[in-house]
């Protein structure tokens, strides 16, 4: 039976079902997209230790070695003279994982042996830093560090070991 064959009364509760369809539709995918929406977010990076300056960020994922990493860096008085009470997250990459071992050698830090980063005695406005922790990564943490030679990360203690009540997630660079 084609539409023009079709009652006024049927067209109708047709049209009226095919719009109840599109709502609901319509309100499933509202439903996808917000629960979507509160395990991702769009990151902008303002700091020169990482090449990417934006990154999409899932939240709840522990990171893999190699893998960006975005936690909240505590409020060490360093790092809240450096970024305020309130900072922004910051991201770094995840050289270190549960069971890894971290050492220094002179002002090179290592990673099972790797060099990652190297240590400074100050920072670019000549405050002190203090080297961070050596030994195996805990459980839960990661050491997160960057190549970058100012790098602010696991390597000196204002950071230390990132744990799994700072982590946000992890990080993937779009650009």
């Amino acid at each position: 039976m084609t539409a023009q064959k079709l009652s006024p009364k049927l067209r109708g509760l047709l049209k009226r079902a095919a719009f109840c369809a599109g709502l609901l539709g319509c309100v499933v995918a509202a439903q996808a997209l917000s629960s979507w929406a509160d395990r991702h977010a769009f990151m902008i990076n303002a700091s020169e230790s990482l090449p990417h300056w934006a990154l999409f960020v899932e939240s709840g994922q522990f990171p893999t070695r190699g893998e960006l990493v975005v936690f909240h860096p505590g409020h060490d008085a360093l790092t809240q003279e450096y970024f305020g009470e309130k900072p922004d997250p910051f991201t770094k990459v995840a050289y270190g994982v549960p069971g890894d071992v971290i050492a220094r050698d002179g002002s090179d830090v290592t990673v099972n042996g790797k060099v990652v980063a190297r240590l400074k005695p100050l920072t670019m406005r000549g405050d002190e830093l203090h080297p961070g922790p050596v030994g195996e990564v805990p459980e839960g943490c990661v050491f997160a560090a960057t190549p970058h030679p100012d790098g602010f990360d696991s390597r000196y203690s204002h950071i230390g070991f990132v744990c799994a009540g700072s982590i946000v997630g992890t990080g993937v660079p779009v650009l």
